[in-house]
C-alpha cells in the first residue's frame, strides 16, 4: 500500500522531494509494456498527485495566491461623543489608500458578541493583588453576551486556564491568580500580545479588544529612553494586532522590576502608540500606580458600548498580507474616532 507521506516512494527507490519542486519534475515518458517500468510508473503518479494534493493545502502556498479586485473587509472604532448621541454614519467618510470609499455598513457592538481578552503581565508588583476584586467585579459586570478570557502575559506568551473565551462570568473569574511578581516575566508584552493575537483562540466571529495591564516596557529594545523609542518588537505587535482586526487597550501598572521615570515614559509611550494604531487607548494616570482599577475598567466599558463595526471593500495591496492604510472621520458635531490606521483586506466577521 503506498504512503503518501513520502516512504512508499522512498522505499520504490524515488528521491522524494519538496512539494513545489516535485511537482514540476519532468513527466515520465511513454508507457511501456514492461510490468516492472508500468509499476514504477503508476507509482510516479500516485507520489506527483499526493505532492500537487500536499502543494495545494500548504498555508504559504494558499496564501501567496492572488487576489484580483476589491474584497470585503472591516474595522473596528471607538465613537466617543460629548453628549452621548448617537453614530450617525451618514456622517463618516472613508479613505482607503488615500482614496474616497463607500461604507458599505455600520454595526454596533453592543448588538453583537464582543470577544475580550484581559491580559495581565506575571511581571506586576505584589500590590496587584488588592486590585483583584476590581477585575473581578469589571468582568461580572460585562454584557451578557461578552465572551471574556483572562491570561497571563509570561516568557513571551499568554497563558490561559482554559486558552479559549466564555460567557460563564463564574468560570473566568475563577482564573484569576496573583501575578508572579518576577521582574521581566513577561519578557516583552510585546511578544506576549504578538503571539495571542496571531492565534486568536475563538471559534466563531465578533468584534475583538485586548485589555493589557501592564508597564508597557520593552526591555528588548535596549535602554528605555525617549530617544530609544523606535522598537521593531513593538511595531511588529502592533501590525500583527492590526492584521487580526484587534482594538488594544491598556492600563499602566508598574512592574516589580520598575525602572524610575524613564522606564514609565517609554513603556507608556510604546503603549499608546499600539493603542493609537489599533483603534485602542491607553488609560494611565503618568508614572502613579493606580489605587484603583475600577474607573479605568469603567472607561472601557464604556469604549466597548461606544464602539461599532463598519463594513467596505478593499484591495489587497502587494503581497497577500500586507496591510492597507485606512483613514476614517466624521463631521458630526461632537464626535472623536478611534479607528485603526491601517487593516487587512480580506478580514471579514
Amino acid at each position: 500500500m503506498l504512503n503518501f507521506d513520502g516512504k512508499g516512494c522512498e522505499r520504490r527507490g524515488l528521491k522524494v522531494l519538496s512539494p513545489l519542486v516535485f511537482a514540476a519534475a519532468s513527466f515520465p515518458g511513454p508507457i511501456s509494456s514492461n510490468k516492472r517500468e508500468g509499476t514504477m510508473i503508476r507509482t510516479r503518479l500516485l507520489c506527483l498527485s499526493a505532492a500537487l494534493l500536499a502543494v495545494a493545502a500548504s498555508p504559504v502556498f494558499a496564501q501567496e495566491l492572488p487576489v484580483e479586485g476589491p474584497v470585503s473587509t472591516t474595522a473596528l472604532v471607538h465613537v466617543q461623543s460629548k453628549s452621548d448621541v448617537p453614530l450617525n454614519p451618514a456622517m463618516l467618510k472613508l479613505q482607503v489608500n488615500g482614496h474616497d470609499t463607500a461604507i458599505t455598513w455600520v454595526r454596533p457592538v453592543s448588538s453583537q458578541a464582543p470577544q475580550i481578552a484581559i491580559l495581565i503581565d506575571e511581571g506586576l508588583r505584589s500590590s496587584f493583588a488588592a486590585q483583584l476584586k476590581d477585575v473581578a467585579d469589571f468582568i461580572n459586570g460585562l454584557p451578557p453576551r461578552a465572551e471574556v478570557l483572562v491570561g497571563y502575559m509570561e516568557n513571551g506568551m499568554v497563558r490561559s486556564a482554559t486558552g479559549q473565551f466564555s460567557v460563564n462570568r463564574e468560570a473566568v473569574v475563577s482564573q484569576l491568580r496573583v501575578p508572579f511578581s518576577s521582574p521581566g516575566a513577561s519578557a516583552s508584552p510585546y511578544f506576549c500580545l504578538s503571539e495571542f493575537v496571531k492565534h486568536w483562540p475563538a471559534s466563531k466571529p465578533g468584534p475583538r479588544f485586548v485589555l493589557m495591564i501592564t508597564n508597557g516596557v520593552d526591555p528588548y529594545n535596549g535602554r528605555p529612553s525617549i530617544m530609544n523609542q523606535d522598537s521593531p518588537y513593538v511595531q511588529t505587535a502592533q501590525e500583527d494586532a492590526q492584521r487580526a482586526g484587534v482594538a488594544v487597550y491598556s492600563i499602566y501598572f508598574t512592574d516589580a522590576g520598575f525602572r524610575g521615570a524613564r522606564g514609565s515614559l517609554s513603556g507608556q509611550s510604546y503603549l499608546g502608540q499600539v493603542a493609537d494604531a489599533t483603534g485602542g487607548e491607553l488609560f494611565n494616570q503618568g508614572a502613579i500606580t493606580p489605587v484603583s482599577l475600577t474607573p479605568y475598567f469603567a472607561q472601557f466599558d464604556k469604549a466597548v458600548a461606544e464602539s461599532y463595526t463598519i463594513g467596505f471593500s478593499a484591495s489587497v495591496n502587494g503581497k497577500n498580507g500586507s496591510l492597507t492604510r485606512i483613514r476614517l472621520k466624521s463631521s458630526q458635531p461632537g464626535v472623536k474616532l478611534h479607528a485603526p490606521d491601517a487593516v487587512w483586506p480580506g478580514l471579514a466577521e
